[in-house]
């Protein structure tokens, strides 16, 4: 691969409007991933103010997350290749402009198709989001970063829920939904052209000898063909394609294979397979899928719960939410300071929360099943709140920590594809869950959320022993949890660059 330029913040100097960038990058996080759970409590607004069918809600939900996942892998190496400030723009002004498609559709196949290419543009703007945090900060700094990352995360998941309802009240049960997609519409724009002055412009690294579009298409079908079960079980679908896992192994090995003899031609690959054998990104990425498959099935059911069982509006089911999403901007941001002291210890800890808080939650619905349920379940889901923030943020922080900066664009972009899988594998497990024992208890709504929380309660401790084995567990000697520096990396002796 030709030289190359290396910003000066990757050659050890930290750029003076970091923290002005930062601001850019989490309001644009933040959007994309508001828009994952804001759209939940639009779909009855959805169906009555579009005449839109079940199958077709279930899409304007379910397809933004199937593209979200399949864009992220090649977004983050485009983004380390092309530059990240001109990848982060043009996903961010994409993202803006379909938000608009989706709120002036005239009809579902419309909305739809809008989704889907909402996904795209959130999935290529995400890893440039990861990736600017690696670069920008050094140390503490950039726990501190990842925590607020991380605060955003959950902030966005339980807030989106409540931002919803009250969109829908104040518009109209007919017309509210259109503007859970405008409201992006003032967002976008400010982010874009505060980015534009604020964010650092990296120089491109070229494309060596062309993008790897065989791995792209391999992953790509890898991917879609793990989340495609996920999504018809999530819709209660009749027959599920089970056997689509079937091609999704036969593919994903393919990719492995394809990667391998790719970089011995030669070749910049699509992903660089050494990070996986790195301790600690290998650990931090099993952690995060497995931990989001656990605690995100938690709003959903309890929005189900309650809107369903109790009759709560979108606005009240959604205000439920507001003690897990207060607890965890509080120790995100704590976390984020802490991290490289406190380490893996920090990441068990908090998962150990979160499993306390789900089944507490889980107790308290099956014990307390009528009269002011939210009351009940406020203590549970704020320890689960305090115990996530101690989670998402610094567990991104470590599994990165060892990643050169040139490459963590592609290396969030695997996080994230986990993440993704992760959290479509739980929505499916809890969704099914809940509507099975619904069913067998002829309409029992406690059971059958009590039931679902503690199957994510069980995904989460999962996610626990996978944390604690790599905390706990000695390293072999000479494992080091660094990955082989690439040839073209700037620490690597070797590189042409300047360190």
């Amino acid at each position: 691969m030709t030289p190359q330029r290396v910003p000066a913040n990757d050659a050890g100097a930290l750029d003076p409007r970091r923290w002005r960038a930062l601001a850019v990058c989490l309001i644009a996080g933040f959007m994309t991933l508001l828009d994952v759970s804001i759209v939940n409590v639009a779909l009855p607004s959805m169906q009555r103010g579009l005449g839109a069918s079940p199958a077709d809600v279930s899409w304007v939900v379910s397809g933004y997350t199937l593209t979200f996942g399949l864009a992220l892998v090649p977004a983050g190496k485009l983004g380390d290749l092309l530059g990240r400030k001109t990848m982060f723009l043009g996903g961010l002004a994409f993202f803006t402009a379909v938000s608009v498609l989706c709120a002036l559709s005239p009809n579902p196949t419309w909305l739809v198709v809008a989704r889907l290419l909402q996904g795209v543009a959130g999935g290529l703007l995400n890893p440039q989001v990861i990736g600017m945090v690696q670069q920008l900060f050094r140390g503490p700094e950039r726990g501190r970063a990842f925590g607020l990352y991380g605060a955003s995360i959950a902030i966005s998941t339980a807030v989106g829920p409540l931002a919803g309802g009250l969109l829908i009240q104040a518009a109209g049960v007919h017309s509210g939904w259109r503007w859970v997609f405008l409201v992006n519409l003032p967002i976008g724009l400010l982010a874009v052209v505060l980015g534009a002055l604020w964010l650092p412009r990296t120089a491109a690294r070229g494309t060596g000898r062309g993008l790897d579009l065989v791995g792209v298409l391999l992953l790509g079908g890898g991917v879609a063909a793990v989340l495609l079960p996920m999504i018809e079980q999530e819709q209660r679908s009749v027959s599920v394609r089970w056997w689509l896992l079937g091609l999704a192994a036969a593919l994903l090995a393919c990719f492995v294979g394809w990667e391998t003899v790719w970089r011995r031609a030669g070749r910049e690959p699509l992903v660089d397979l050494s990070l996986l054998r790195a301790r600690s990104f290998g650990a931090g990425s099993a952690v995060g899928s497995v931990y989001f498959a656990g605690y995100t099935g938690l709003l959903l059911v309890l929005t189900l719960y309650l809107q369903q069982g109790h009759g709560y509006s979108a606005l009240a089911a959604g205000a439920t939410g507001l003690p897990f999403a207060l607890g965890s901007a509080v120790t995100s941001t704590l976390g984020g300071r802490a991290v490289f002291r406190a380490g893996r210890t920090m990441v068990v800890a908090g998962i150990a929360a979160v499993a306390l808080g789900l089944g507490g939650t889980a107790a308290v619905i099956g014990h307390h099943p009528h009269g002011q349920v939210w009351l009940y379940v406020l203590g549970p889901l704020l320890v689960a709140g305090l115990g996530s923030g101690l989670v998402i943020g610094p567990n991104q922080t470590l599994a990165l920590a060892d990643v050169p900066p040139a490459r963590s664009g592609t290396a969030a972009a695997v996080l994230q594809t986990g993440q993704r899988v992760g959290t479509s594998l739980g929505t499916a497990v809890a969704a099914t869950l809940f509507y099975n024992r619904l069913a067998a208890t002829r309409g029992d709504f406690p059971r059958a959320t009590s039931h679902s929380l503690y199957g994510a309660t069980a995904l989460t401790c999962v996610a626990l022993l996978i944390a604690g084995a790599d905390r706990f567990l000695p390293r072999r000697a000479g494992n080091e949890t660094r990955p082989p520096l690439p040839a073209d990396s700037p620490k690597n002796p070797r590189s042409a660059d300047p360190v």
